[in-house]
């Protein structure tokens, strides 16, 4: 008799289960110990996955989805990769609003998936009509038997780390975590991790302390302080992934601790020197995760008994066309004497 075949039966079944990466070379001279979840092994290569196949197939099981359903969504990259690889194995078709602060490398992506791709202008408020939000709120209109994602305002974006993220951190850290930092656009990922690690932590009698990541040109962290929306905070900036020009309902503020902020400029050197000294890929907002962790033991935050974990939210080929483009850095001011790394040609002489 022939042996079962070990298999996957399809790419959708590897989401989820990624990897604790201890980082110790970037953080050797740091008391504690300090823990990278590296969500680039998803197979669409960022935590966007995990939201994509939560929602949808919540969706499904309602009976809101059948086969040959549009999904809809908005989105500056990540989000949508995910989403346009679950439609194709399930049979949806994919339209996606796109922020033009996305990468070429990203939009290029969403392209290759078969999505249908509709850049909008970044800097704008979210009310204007040209925005990513209002695009993809009138293309869900405008198209028949469409579903809209809305994963800012989907409380299923949160249940989906509540679900998946949070367990899994608690397993591989045996409880022992103390610190939880990530980056917070969404908020998804850092509400629903938070919310069930939270939880543990009660049960067995520890705490947890939670630090969100938000971006300058946000009002995610002045809201966290006053209850607030400060339209003064709101100026342009080049990180993706993170932050926020409005207040995104799947935050829950009452799970998190307090937010940092972190520069354009630190956030992309950091994360090239993720890549130089640790061998992770990382993409910018992992870069911007653990700019913050420097800038928390600069002040003193972690203790030599403490167990960090930085959520790395995707991978640096998202980013090729930016911050691991010495053209791109230079043009934003950011490159000083560091380079992606040296090329030389070699000449051949014919003898």
């Amino acid at each position: 008799m022939a042996q079962k075949i070990n298999a996957y039966n399809n790419i959708l079944e590897l989401i989820g289960n990624t990897p604790l990466v201890k980082i110790d070379k970037l953080t050797k001279s740091f008391p504690g110990n300090f823990f990278a979840k590296v969500e680039a092994f998803n197979p669409g290569h960022s935590s966007k996955d995990r939201i994509a196949m939560h929602i949808i197939e919540a969706a499904e099981r309602k009976g809101i989805l059948t086969e040959g359903s549009t999904i809809i969504e908005t989105t500056s990259g990540n989000t949508g990769f995910s989403i346009a690889m679950v439609s194709i194995i399930k049979g949806y078709d994919c339209i996606l609003a796109v922020s033009s602060k996305s990468s070429k490398d990203k939009i290029d992506m969403l392209r290759s998936m078969g999505a249908t791709v509709y850049v909008c202008p970044a800097h704008v408020s979210a009310e204007d009509p040209r925005s990513y939000y209002e695009v993809a709120k009138r293309l869900h209109e405008e198209t028949e038997g469409s579903i809209y994602i809305n994963q800012y305002f989907n409380e299923l974006n949160i249940d989906a780390h509540y679900a998946n993220t949070g367990p899994e951190i608690w397993e591989q850290t045996k409880g022992q975590i103390t610190h939880l930092v990530a980056c917070s656009g969404t908020g998804g990922t850092i509400s629903g991790t938070s919310k069930y690690l939270k939880e543990q932590a009660k049960k067995s009698g520890t705490k947890i302390k939670v630090i969100g990541v938000d971006a300058y040109g946000s009002v995610l962290k002045k809201y966290h302080e006053t209850g607030k929306f400060d339209a003064k905070e709101v100026y342009p900036y080049r990180i993706e992934g993170l932050g926020k020009n409005l207040i995104p309902g799947a935050t829950d503020f009452d799970l998190i601790d307090e937010f940092i902020k972190v520069t354009d400029s630190e956030s992309a050197h950091t994360a090239r020197e993720i890549a130089h000294t640790e061998g992770i890929f990382a993409g910018y907002t992992s870069g911007a995760a653990m700019q913050a962790i420097k800038q928390l033991n600069e002040r003193g935050e972690f203790g030599e008994d403490d167990n960090v974990v930085v959520i790395f939210p995707d991978h640096g080929s998202r980013y090729m066309s930016k911050i691991y483009s010495d053209q791109w850095m230079e043009n934003q001011g950011f490159l000083t004497n560091e380079s992606v790394g040296e090329t030389q040609e070699i000449q051949y002489v014919k003898g």
